[in-house]
């Protein structure tokens, strides 16, 4: 049900809406709560409801948050009841303040209130609002009374509310000496700034009502005397207060003032107000302060575009083709040229700079738009300048540099405030012309700004902010201004949407891309491009480097442009994962003319062989692999094998040491993929090779200790046997075998596999019993888990390669030997401090047992006689094995059984005479639970696994591995494992008989009796015993064997149980089973015919020497006396078990207990 509400959620928050549709159910709602009376305190239940209809409404303005204008043409029938309400609750506590309101309902109110303040923002809301004269009393002396409840500090939501109503109601168009009363002129006024500044300073959001208040207070006429007061005020708090919310509220309303007030009154207080900024640079408290620092940028820059005139230039070229008289513009211009610039402009342009350089992003953006406001309001020549200044910003960390990726990390915020001012300036149609080829230049360098800082790098923002210029410029720049630019923007683009690392920079760079598409029609091949790499397309970056690509590659436009710059950019990145994706970028664009392009690229890769840094060494390595593979791959692989051998060459340019050092394991890994790519046959001649080294690279790799280094040796190791005979690598392989380090083992074990035994033999049966001794635990093979793993995993590769020639490769006895050996890895359950590793071993088990038999099935009839390489008895074990791990408690070996096993299921016998004794048993039960249109399920789904997994102990030839499997499921801690196997066992059982003759068909006296026999057997191996016993308890819990007393043969199975669990149980040590025996044990007190028996041996566990058993076993007794019939009246027996402290100290206490409870109980059975 949960999972269904969370999957309805998510729907409702994909919607997308056409009306509001809720209307209805709102005002029900809104009614509802409205008509709850705010004079009485609410009881449990009442309170409870009424969070609830709060709720209720919550979700409904969260239903509609990203489409709020929705509820535009309902919001005044909406919000006017609220907001009455609130004004009669006003009215009545200024008229009679002795009324008493319940704060939490009031609170409510107020919270419906704010939440359509937060749904559709205070400026829309504040329309709604009472604005009568005599609401100005009112809300006054409701917000400023001593015993307000806007007083007490949780109702921040009324005082937001009553302060955004006081702004509206001060607003009104009378002189506020009007409310004073006789001879206290100013106490109105005097009041409202009081009330204000008394929550200029609080944390929430009454900081922004009360900013907002004072704001529209002193734009006022009448109230502009005051101004000075405030900024006075406003300047020594500044200087003095290291109080960063209320510095906030001060520059939030002098924002406010300068933003909305009238230009008189900003020219009348200007060096007062630039003075407030002033200030702040003396605090270092306050200006650490990143929102402190925003308003400060954003009122310097405001001040300045209020002292200019309003009148707005634009040299956009679409906008003066607009214009019908082009002469006008020109007479309009040189109005322009005349303004005077105050002196006040040069200095707030300075610090505006400062600002864009600022390490917060909210304030170099806020700078930003703030120097593209002042340059609108310039005359032509001052933007201009300002404009240089922008540009200057790009070279401060440019010179002397050999390229981007040599920066400073410190150019980050220079380059992107500089961007974003770039981008505000462009938006407005502020770039000359004759401007665009220098501005174009800094922005083609801006989009692969990235530098390296430790693990990771910084520069996104700057790409992301450079695609947002260009975005602004294809808007506001004429066709004939961009014509020229066009070819070079759009390969930069086209190049970024492709191969930036992330993807909001693929998709800036695709939208300003389309930008140009869709406006100017410049760009080569636009619309066809624009289709290749569009949002979706570019969204994964695998998709983007592999598909897009390519496909843009085959405009020649594009196509130098983009090898260029995988060559020169992405395959020096500082990301291993990005010189990979862009290797294979390479080759799948040079797949597209390789003669003509594949020597060119490598011979440019090649170069970056000889410089120092490894990242650039690691990604030419990989590109040079790439590019030899498709050589290999491609028609044109016999015309260019000189090229391939001239690849292989340029191995010799990387010095030994650095791929050996232990620090350059992914220059190891790379050089090891080259050799397998690019090796030939002339290289592995001593006297032809021109690569001499080669060997040792591989060497060293095979003996590393990294896992990818191994597999990269190992496949350069498989491509070399390809080509000659590698026995005697083979014989010094396995020699190294007894005296190796693990790593050897594990690298030997992983290479004696992938060799190729079809083209030479390289001595096929030393490696396979080499191998087989790895694994064999009676002779002491390798103690390594990982090169056991790797050892099964080489075997069933070693069989498929030689299929073909099975019978001249390997006898069939050591045929039958890797079967065994796979058969007896699947019972690998080593554990270490990594948890149960054993499981690598049984998964590579299970694939290979599963491969083995595929490919000796498939190979059955060139095969003298299959039987001698796979008996069928073997055949059902591994079948059986299979099953085992596939109802085991770990969900990734289900899982890989599960698919395994399935797979076994659909394979076709052998063509041999008398395949059907390779036939699974019970195969078209199997193929109905497992393959009936449910197959998309996983094994490792618990709950649909288990219970079409139990019906499969019916099956007499797999029952005992099955029912292993489910024993060790049922015992396990994992819940979403235990409960499902456990129910569906208990089920199953329930639907069994008693006993039966039935082929195929189990029955409870069965299952008892192999669960008891197989604990009999290890009743000294806690690890097999404990979890049948929890087995058998959970169906003893369930009632399971209630019956089977009344079967002879049942009977004496049940005693067999009740010996093993009561057997020397004082001297048993683990605690796990001692309680398990004596759950089991209480749970065949039930029983008559065997009550009196285990009465008799429950006083082992209620007077056991452990306190915690006592306790554990006279809790569990009382439940199973009190919960299950007994067919006695043990209510005596209960009392003494619930009184006694059965955890005490004092043994004689506990023994005399247990002995009243044997006592009564042994009288009671009699």
């Amino acid at each position: 049900m949960d999972g269904s509400n969370a999957d309805n959620d998510n729907a409702d928050d994909r919607k997308l809406y056409a009306t509001f549709e809720d209307y209805e159910d709102f005002v029900a709602l809104r009614d509802q709560f409205l008509a709850i009376d705010l004079y009485s305190e609410p009881n449990g239940p009442e309170h409870r409801n009424e969070t609830h209809l709060l709720r209720k409404i919550t979700l409904i303005f969260d239903k509609y948050q990203e489409q709020p204008y929705l509820l535009d043409p309902y919001l005044e029938q909406l919000f006017t009841p609220v907001i009455e309400t609130l004004k009669a609750h006003a009215k009545k506590f200024v008229s009679s303040s002795s009324a008493t309101v319940s704060q939490e309902r009031l609170y409510g109110l107020a919270m419906l209130h704010y939440n359509f303040i937060k749904f559709r923002g205070y400026k829309t809301i504040t329309r709604f609002f009472p604005h009568e004269i005599a609401d100005l009393d009112v809300v006054l002396n409701y917000i400023s009374a001593p015993n307000s409840p806007a007083q007490v500090s949780t109702q921040w939501p009324l005082r937001y509310a009553m302060v955004l109503w006081l702004s509206l109601v001060c607003m009104i168009p009378f002189d506020l000496e009007q409310f004073d009363e006789a001879g206290h002129a100013g106490e109105t006024a005097s009041r409202i700034e009081a009330v204000g500044k008394s929550m200029l300073g609080k944390a929430g959001v009454d900081r922004e009502g009360a900013a907002i208040l004072l704001s529209r207070l002193y734009m006022r006429k009448d109230m502009a005397s005051r101004m000075p007061d405030f900024l006075s005020y406003a300047s020594s708090t500044i200087t003095e207060s290291p109080d960063p919310f209320l510095a906030m509220g001060i520059l939030r309303v002098i924002c406010e003032v300068v933003k909305l007030g009238s230009a008189e009154q900003v020219q009348l207080h200007r060096e007062s107000l630039l003075y407030v900024t002033a200030a702040l640079d003396g605090n270092e408290s306050l200006t650490s302060n990143t929102l402190i620092r925003k308003l400060r940028t954003k009122l310097t820059a405001r001040v300045v575009i209020r002292l200019l005139p309003a009148k707005t230039r634009r040299l956009r070229a679409k906008g003066r083709a607009l214009t019908s008289d082009s002469s006008a513009g020109a007479d309009d211009a040189s109005e322009e040229d005349d303004i005077e610039v105050p002196e006040e402009v040069e200095t707030v342009l300075e610090d505006l700079f400062k600002s864009l350089r600022d390490k917060d992003t909210i304030v170099r953006y806020s700078a930003a738009k703030g120097i593209a406001r002042i340059c609108e309001r310039l005359p032509a020549d001052f933007a201009g300048q300002v404009l240089d200044q922008v540009l200057h910003l790009f070279s401060i960390h440019s010179a002397g540099i050999a390229s981007i990726y040599d920066m400073p990390s410190i150019a980050e915020s220079t380059w992107h405030g500089a961007c974003l001012a770039c981008a505000e300036i462009a938006r407005r149609g502020l770039i000359p012309d004759e401007r665009l080829a220098e501005l174009i230049e800094w922005l083609t360098k801006a989009l692969y700004f990235d530098v390296r800082k430790g693990a990771h790098s910084i520069g996104s923002n700057v790409r992301d902010a450079a695609s947002y210029v260009l975005w602004s410029l294809a808007r506001a720049q004429s066709v004939e201004a961009l014509q020229p630019h066009a070819v070079n923007l759009a390969r930069h683009l086209v190049t970024v949407s492709l191969f930036d690392r992330e993807i909001h920079i693929r998709r800036a760079a695709s939208a300003a891309f389309q930008e140009y598409v869709g406006r100017t029609s410049l760009f080569p091949h636009g619309i066809d491009v624009l289709r290749k790499t569009d949002f979706y397309a570019i969204g994964v970056r695998r998709n983007a480097f592999l598909v897009a690509a390519p496909e843009v590659a085959e405009h020649e436009e594009y196509r130098p442009f983009l090898i260029g710059h995988l060559l020169s950019v992405t395959i020096r990145h500082w990301d291993p994962a990005m010189r990979q994706i862009g290797a294979q970028s390479l080759r799948v664009i040079c797949d597209l003319d390789l003669p003509r392009l594949g020597p060119d690229a490598a011979a440019r890769a090649a170069r970056l062989l000889r410089v120092p840094d490894p990242g650039d060494i690691h990604g030419a390595l990989l590109a040079l692999t790439e590019l030899a593979a498709a050589i290999q791959d491609s028609a044109h692989s016999q015309q260019l094998g000189l090229e391939r051998r001239k690849i292989f060459a340029y191995l010799s340019t990387v010095p030994l040491a650095t791929i050996q050092s232990p620090r350059q394991e992914l220059v190891a890994e790379a050089a090891c993929q080259f050799i397998a790519a690019a090796i030939s046959l002339p290289e592995t001649q001593h006297a032809q090779s021109t690569v001499p080294h080669w060997r040792q690279v591989v060497d060293s790799g095979l003996k590393s200790r990294s896992v990818a280094v191994q597999e990269a040796a190992a496949s350069a190791l498989a491509a070399v046997s390809r080509l000659v005979d590698c026995s005697a690598v083979v014989d010094r392989m396995i020699r190294e075998f007894e005296t190796g380090s693990p790593q050897m083992q594990q690298s030997l074990a992983r290479a004696l596999g992938v060799l190729d035994y079809s083209a030479h033999p390289h001595g096929v049966q030393k490696a396979v019993d080499c191998l087989l001794r790895m694994v064999d635990r009676k002779r002491g093979g390798s103690p390594n888990v990982e090169a056991r793993r790797n050892a099964f995993n080489s075997m069933p590769q070693i069989l498929s390669n030689v299929s073909e020639q099975l019978a001249e490769h390997l006898p069939a006895e050591i045929v039958r030997q890797m079967f065994d050996a796979l058969l007896d890895g699947m019972n690998d359950y080593t554990s270490d401090e990594r948890g149960d590793v054993g499981s690598w071993v049984r998964i590579a088990c299970v694939k290979g047992l599963a491969s083995c038999i595929a490919t000796l099935f498939e190979q059955a009839a060139s095969l003298p006689d299959l039987a001698i390489y796979l008996q069928p008895e073997k055949h059902h074990d591994a079948v059986g094995g299979i099953l085992k791990q596939g109802v085991e408690r770990l969900d990734n070996v289900r899982q890989q059984a599960g698919e395994n096993f399935v797979n076994l299921l659909l394979l076709p016998l052998p063509a041999v005479p008398g395949a059907e004794r390779w036939q699974i048993r019970g195969e078209a039960k199997m193929k109905e639970l497992f393959l009936s249109g449910q197959e998309s399920v996983g094994w490792n789904d618990g709950s649909w696994l288990f219970p079409r997994a139990v019906q499969l102990l019916d099956i007499e030839r797999y029952r005992e591995p099955l029912l292993a499997g489910i024993v060790l499921s049922t015992s396990t801690k994992t819940d979403s494992t235990q409960r499902p196997v456990a129910s569906a066992l208990v089920n199953f059982a329930l639907q069994l008989p008693i006993a039966t003759s039935e082929r195929d068909r189990y029955d409870r006296r069965s299952l008892a009796r192999d669960l008891v026999t197989q604990a009999q057997r290890n009743a000294t191996s806690n690890n097999v015993v404990v979890p049948i016993l929890q087995t058998l308890n959970v169906l003893l819990e369930a009632d399971v064997f209630e019956s089977l007393p009344q079967d002879a043969e049942g009977l004496k199975i049940l005693r067999s149980l009740l010996s093993l669990v009561s057997r020397n149980a004082s001297r048993l040590k683990n605690p796990q089973r001692i309680n398990v025996s004596m759950r089991c044990l209480i749970n065949l007190l039930p029983m008559s015919e065997l009550q009196v028996d285990c009465i008799s041996q429950i006083s082992q566990y209620l007077a056991h020497q452990y306190p915690r058993v006592r306790a554990d076993t006279a809790e569990y007794l009382y439940l199973v006396l009190s919960s299950k019939d007994t067919e006695m009246d043990t209510d005596e027996v209960e009392d003494i078990l619930l009184e006694t402290e059965w955890s005490s100290e004092d043994k004689t206490v506990v023994e005399d207990a247990a002995k009243r409870c044997i006592d009564l109980l042994k009288s009671l059975a009699a």
